[in-house]
């Protein structure tokens, strides 16, 4: 008689301290759970095999990553209903440890380590980094992890990101933005970022993490400034060329595939860094500030755009997602934003204005999850289904943790601040670029 849904439909509830807001499917044609609910679908016992080695979070990615569980339905309910049991278990709520302490619990388990069949670890899928040894961080090991995450085909991203090619946070014009395109509210973002930094011609411009080269473009054809754009990723650097050339700009934007930590040619007026300190790492991000405040000129400005976690009570427990870590930012590690700024200042920064943009990016996350939706076929003809699955489930599943405020995104606006104290920056802060009162 069919009934593994039923038993997994017991557990998780068990696990989770609640009733299940999803119906299970499992292979044996068996259902269970509210009807008519999105259904987490279990495609075979392989699944469960991966849970039991591996409980938790990573168990359960490596067996969305290789098919062998699916989604029918709304994914971000099916991520909400199951984040107390994976990836966003908060510090109180009821761990995996304390959960098999529970008689019931533990039968469970035994029942289905039954189910699951012969007692035998299947391999992570490929898409899954393999560690190399050595110390984090090194720029060896950095190029590594950046080439993990962006060198997987510049169509691709081209497929997710659309026409601007900006892969973070955009600046959408109200909550929720009716009518807004994410291609505005990336060049809106872009501008922003701009207007920050003063930029007028003739100004010398390093854009840390270059990315496609969007901000380098932006700030060179809108500004009159020139730029050198740097990334680790060889891939990026001849896209990001290619359409320096297309807009005409190669005598004013230069792209090099360079750590930040070689770049030797200042001093710059202003510094851009969107969402590239994530990949610094706790140990080396006062490096990363003295460097940035190095390249910097007396009076010179720094935007650093960064995700931040929230606090713990105890830091010392703080540890790397285990998903994200594996297959999309290996090495990538998030700091609260007090963190961001103490380390900044500590590197001779005097940061005058951080701005919250966390609902933004819950925005431009799920559209970038609807791109991926809305081309899934194309998608699968440029990358592995794994690699395609990756995406979906870690842009969906951060754009859920930005709205429910586990994670956020922060402009620090920085500057090098010359013994005189004369900032260079308007009185009234948010005035952008406004001269002052005469």
């Amino acid at each position: 008689m069919a009934h593994a849904a039923l038993r997994l439909q017991n557990l998780f509830e068990q696990l989770l301290g609640a009733p299940l807001r999803v119906r299970i499917r499992a292979w044996d044609g068996s259902e269970a759970g509210p009807p008519g609910a999105p259904a987490l679908v279990v495609r075979n016992r392989r699944a469960l095999r991966r849970l039991l080695f591996k409980p938790g979070e990573l168990g359960l990615a490596r067996a969305w990553v290789a098919g062998d569980v699916d989604v029918d339905g709304d994914l971000y309910t099916v991520l909400e209903s199951m984040a107390g049991l994976v990836w966003e278990r908060g510090e109180d709520a009821r761990g995996l440890t304390e959960a098999l302490r529970d008689p019931e619990v533990r039968a469970a388990v035994r029942g289905l380590v039954r189910l699951a069949g012969p007692p035998l670890p299947p391999a992570p899928p490929p898409e899954e980094i393999r560690r190399a040894r050595g110390h984090l961080h090194t720029k060896r090991s950095d190029r590594r992890a950046i080439s993990h995450h962006y060198d997987v085909g510049n169509d691709f991203y081209e497929l997710v990101l659309g026409p601007s090619m900006v892969y973070s946070c955009a600046y959408w014009p109200a909550l929720p933005a009716e009518g807004g395109t994410l291609e505005d509210a990336q060049r809106d973002k872009l501008e922003l970022v701009s207007r920050k930094l003063g930029l007028s011609p003739g100004q010398r411009l390093l854009d840390v993490g270059c990315g496609w080269g969007s901000m380098a473009i932006h700030a060179a054809r809108e500004h009159g400034v020139s730029v050198v754009g740097v990334t680790l990723s060889q891939e990026q650097a001849v896209y990001a060329r290619k359409r320096v050339a297309d807009e005409g700009l190669t005598d004013r934007v230069e792209i090099r595939v360079q750590d930040y930590r070689d770049v030797s040619d200042g001093p710059y007026d202003a510094i851009s860094s969107i969402g590239m300190a994530e990949h610094v790492g706790a140990e080396r991000y006062l490096e990363y500030a003295t460097d940035l405040h190095r390249l910097l000129k007396p009076g010179g400005r720094l935007l650093n755009h960064q995700i931040a976690r929230r606090p713990q009570r105890d830091e010392s427990a703080y540890h790397v997602d285990e998903f994200i870590d594996a297959y999309v930012f290996p090495d990538g590690e998030l700091a609260p934003v007090g963190t961001t700024v103490t380390q900044l200042e500590r590197a001779g920064f005097e940061v005058r204005d951080v701005e919250a943009i966390r609902e933004h990016y819950a925005l431009t996350l799920r559209r970038w999850v609807a791109n991926l939706e809305a081309e899934w076929t194309a998608a699968l003809e440029l990358v592995s289904p794994g690699r395609a699955r990756v995406w979906r489930l870690y842009m969906a599943a951060s754009a859920l943790a930005f709205e429910r405020n586990r994670i956020g995104v922060n402009q620090v606006l920085a500057v090098r601040t010359p013994d005189s104290g004369a900032s260079g920056m308007p009185l009234r802060a948010r005035v952008w670029g406004a001269p002052d009162p005469a």
